[in-house]
């Protein structure tokens, strides 16, 4: 461009000359005045050219800095593409994974459904497992409050009670009190019997002391004869030293058994049977306690036992002597100590 600048200024020189030539001087003004415009213009291109060509060197240099830079983006973008490249192959794997885990993952979810559904029936199974301990826990709280308040009526009924035997045990240990002072009365009385009639238990006489009382055994031949019912003299002698002692003991109820043995009465008069022979026998020992001492009426009672009651049931000579008997028993008043027993 610089070139044909030059060479359009040498032919407008060249020109020019020719033109000083051939002109005149009027013409040579107006070609002065070309030239000057031209020269002005010249300058003017001039600048603009040099205007030019540092825009032109800027702009090369810009081109430069874009060659580089688009060299760098070729080969950012050959890396670029490249990384693309993989990053798609990746991609494709990564889909293919996805994919993959979609499919474990509905596969997970189909297996969870079916865990979740066993699990929910597990869980109704627990909550009634639980709701029905808790009715249990319920009921066995209602029962232990029951049982409570049971405990607590049983306590104060044993409470009660234990009081109550507390004065039961008071009460007993009275009654074993007076029974032991009975039993000392019974025992020194037996001792008194004993020794009022010791010069008869040798003659079927014997004197023995039982379930608290004192039994006086006497047998027929000491008292009576055969059939009847009048008494010996010697045992009326026994039955007098015997009311001697029992009219110092008040406290004592006297009842008196006649007892025969099984073979059929055989006498005659008044009496029918055995029944008849022992109360009669017993009536008349009665009869001589009260005709030799001060002893009350209504602390005798006589008691015909005939042959019902035997000592030995053996159909012998010696078992049926035994049987034939008479029997003073010698009870302790037990009024008060039924009072006591009432009491209790």
């Amino acid at each position: 461009m610089k070139k044909s600048f030059i060479k359009q200024i040498f032919i407008i020189l060249v020109m020019s000359g020719i033109v000083f030539s051939c002109v005149p001087a009027r013409q040579f003004e107006d070609v002065k005045s070309l030239k000057d415009k031209y020269q002005s213009e010249r300058d003017e291109l001039k600048k603009e050219n040099e205007r030019l060509a540092t825009t032109n060197n800027e702009l090369q240099a810009q081109l430069d800095k874009l060659k580089i830079d688009f060299n760098a983006l070729a080969t950012d973008t050959l890396i670029k593409g490249n990384a693309y490249r993989t990053l798609t192959v990746q991609y494709d794997k990564i889909n293919e994974l996805y994919s993959q885990l979609l499919a474990n993952q509905e596969k997970l979810r189909q297996s969870a459904d079916a865990d979740a559904q066993k699990a929910m029936g597990l869980l109704q199974q627990t909550r009634e497992e639980l709701q029905r301990k808790e009715d249990e826990l319920r009921n066995l709280e209602a029962r232990l409050n029951q049982e409570r308040a049971n405990l607590d009526a049983m306590r104060i009924q044993n409470e009660l009670k234990e009081k109550e035997l507390a004065d039961k045990n008071e009460k007993v240990q009275e009654l074993q009190a007076r029974l032991n002072a009975q039993d000392s009365i019974m025992n020194a009385l037996r001792k008194k019997v004993s020794d009022a009639l010791v010069g008869f238990e040798g003659d079927g006489l014997t004197v023995t002391q039982k379930d608290g009382k004192v039994y006086v055994s006497l047998e027929e031949k000491l008292l009576f004869k055969s059939g009847r019912w009048d008494v010996d003299p010697k045992g009326v002698q026994a039955l007098k030293n015997l009311a001697s002692v029992l009219e110092n003991n008040e406290e004592i109820n006297i009842l008196i058994e006649g007892h025969t043995d099984d073979l059929a009465y055989s006498g005659g008069g008044n009496i029918q049977d055995n029944w008849d022979l022992s109360a009669k026998r017993a009536t008349s020992i009665v009869k001589i306690l009260l005709q030799n001492s001060n002893i009350d009426p209504t602390r005798l009672t006589a008691a015909g036992r005939g042959p019902y009651l035997p000592i030995d049931p053996a159909k012998t000579t010696e078992a049926r002597a035994k049987n034939r008997r008479t029997e003073i028993i010698l009870t302790p008043k037990l009024d008060e100590l039924y009072k006591l027993m009432n009491a209790n």
